[in-house]
């Protein structure tokens, strides 16, 4: 079914205890992570969406508990001489996971259909090309074992305007906001013309999209959360490990530990 942005724009308040809900998910996360590492998982969290529509902000929390040395946050930017000199799918390759690792991109390959196509960067035949090879390039990941989600975050043009107004009202933050993102601002009805067309062809059967109405930020991050935590739950063997016998044996020897019942 064809993925209509105007279906996520209710802004609904989060209905419950923000700060308890926030702390079951961010637990329930950790439990994930540590299930990850220990079967040796690889996953890809792929978050897009509007400036200001909350991707860093529930990327922090939902990498809050989670350890540093199994996970990483790309933020993609604009390439740089040597990526524009190869294939737009080179840099992401450089950042994939290894074993045991998830890797969070903040913005991604999806440049290619969005601001690219929008902007001019590359040709009609590279953007047009390039679903195809994005939807080659992310069975490939399935394929190979790992783990993909796929997250859009929307705001309506108002609510986007009511943040980068707050953000310049606010001195730490006022360095946000940047002349791309009125230019931006500015092409609307053409980046909603591109996430249409990138919806009705990058809607995978294996990389399906999930968008997150992000008009509350509250709601959007606990639903953003939540569908990562179910997703990857999903994808994890349910059982753990037996302990290694050997580990048993030295922790007998050095403090004379006994298996609880």
């Amino acid at each position: 079914m064809t993925i209509d942005l105007k279906d996520y724009e209710s802004g609904t308040k989060f209905d419950g205890d923000y700060d308890e809900s926030l702390k079951a998910l961010q637990e329930r996360l950790a439990h994930v992570h540590f299930k990850h590492i220990i079967h040796g998982s690889r996953s890809i969290i792929v978050c897009e969406g509007w400036d200001a529509a909350g991707k860093g902000g529930s990327i922090r929390r939902m990498t809050s508990e989670w350890d540093p040395r199994y996970f990483d946050v790309w933020p993609i930017g604009a390439p740089t001489k040597e990526e524009k000199d190869r294939h737009f799918l080179w840099r992401f390759w450089q950042k994939l996971p290894g074993s045991r690792e998830i890797a969070v991109f903040d913005r991604s390959w999806y440049g290619r259909v969005l601001v690219e196509r929008v902007e001019g960067f590359c040709t009609d035949a590279d953007w047009k090309r390039g679903y195809d090879e994005i939807n080659e390039f992310e069975a490939q990941q399935k394929d190979g074992g790992t783990n993909l989600v796929k997250l859009f975050f929307h705001v309506t043009q108002e609510e986007q305007d009511e943040r980068f107004a707050r953000r310049l009202d606010t001195p730490h933050k006022s360095w946000k906001i940047t002349e791309e993102d009125f230019r931006n601002r500015e092409k609307r009805g053409e980046y909603l013309d591109a996430m249409a067309d990138m919806f009705k062809y990058t809607d995978t059967r294996w990389a399906p999209w999930q968008v997150i109405d992000g008009n509350d930020k509250k709601s959007a991050r606990i639903a953003a959360m939540t569908h990562i935590a179910d997703t990857l739950e999903a994808a994890l063997p349910e059982e753990l490990p037996e302990l290694d016998p050997e580990i048993l044996k030295q922790a007998k020897k050095a403090f004379g530990y006994k298996a609880k019942d």
